[in-house]
């Protein structure tokens, strides 16, 4: 589903950012990309997402090498990430309702399958029962669960998560983690990207280690080496 072969990214300044990383997710795997702060995570997952080319090497996602994508082409495969952010980035004028069904709205899908979707999506994360509500008035667990069912309502293949339990306690975050799992179950491919060793440690899932941009680590969490930190 994702595949980095011998991916290279530099900035201007001659900031490099990734080196010669490789690997390769199946469909339906759930994994973890893990890292001290600035080890060059998030520009690994902006590759994915067509925010950023590769320097160097051949980012695939689904079989599909991205790196000569026109950029007419970039929101069509666009639709097929979810992504999770940590800080939401919830429309706090809209419904949860609302929010969920933007993706859908952006793609044309007719309003009567919109509603079937959004439902379906909220139940899946426990809200179906606040959907008329505002964002603003949800806890921070439940808001995380609305921006996850905006990411998955339209059943991507590949799933993306960036820091998503990083304002939340432990008990939530083991919560938010277990949907994923759900969804790797389900055959979505999930990848997120976090520092904290103490909630994936008990996942038993795959565990791609960065450091200063290298991939130094790809295995169970007993083998991470220098990921701790932020």
């Amino acid at each position: 589903m994702i595949e980095f072969q011998h991916v290279t990214k530099r900035y201007e300044g001659q900031f490099t950012a990734l080196r010669d990383v490789n690997f390769a997710l199946e469909r339906g795997e759930m994994a973890f990309l893990t890292g001290h702060s600035g080890a060059g995570k998030s520009t690994l997952l902006k590759l994915i997402m067509l925010m950023e080319r590769p320097t160097a090497g051949q980012v695939l996602v689904g079989g599909q090498a991205l790196e000569h994508t026109p950029r007419r082409r970039i929101p069509y495969i666009r639709r097929h990430i979810g992504v999770v952010f940590q800080n939401h980035q919830l429309l706090f004028d809209r419904t949860v309702f609302d929010n969920v069904a933007m993706p859908l709205e952006v793609t044309g899908v007719p309003p009567r399958d919109i509603a079937r979707r959004v439902r379906a999506a909220l139940d899946k994360v426990g809200l179906l029962k606040k959907e008329q509500l505002n964002p603003v008035s949800l806890s921070g667990g439940e808001q995380q669960r609305v921006g996850i069912a905006r990411a998955v309502v339209n059943k991507p293949p590949l799933l993306l998560a960036d820091e998503p339990t990083g304002n939340l306690d432990p008990a939530l975050s083991t919560e938010i983690m277990e949907l994923f799992r759900e969804f790797s179950r389900v055959g979505v491919c999930v990848l997120v990207a976090t520092h904290d060793i103490d909630l994936i440690e008990g996942m038993e899932r795959r565990v791609l280690t960065l450091s200063e941009g290298q991939l130094t680590g790809d295995g169970p969490v007993s083998t991470m080496e220098g990921a701790h930190g932020g």
